[in-house]
């Protein structure tokens, strides 16, 4: 997720017009999901706070149906990267 973070776009509208930057946001949570799904049962139970099942989950919807992938899913947390982004690069 940190390329993500390091992509700039000045609204979420001008991120919607670029196929080529919301393909690419796409397979950044494909693979995340596919990471997640390879993490071990007693990991993912040490730490509960995190949905496993939906990251998961959201990973499968990328990868086998395309045309259910809305990205409004995906808009919170690409604003959440960009700006943990933006404080990480503040003085």
């Amino acid at each position: 997720m940190e390329k993500v973070g390091s992509w700039r776009f000045h609204s979420y509208k001008e991120y919607l017009n670029d196929i080529r930057t919301v393909s690419a946001v796409e397979r950044q949570f494909e693979g995340l999901g596919e990471a997640a799904r390879r993490i071990s049962t007693e990991f993912q139970h040490a730490y509960p706070n995190i949905d496993w099942q939906r990251i998961i989950g959201l990973r499968n919807i990328i990868a086998h149906r395309y045309d259910e992938v809305r990205q409004e899913i995906l808009k919170p947390s690409l604003v959440l990267t960009a700006f943990l982004t933006l404080m990480k690069d503040s003085p």
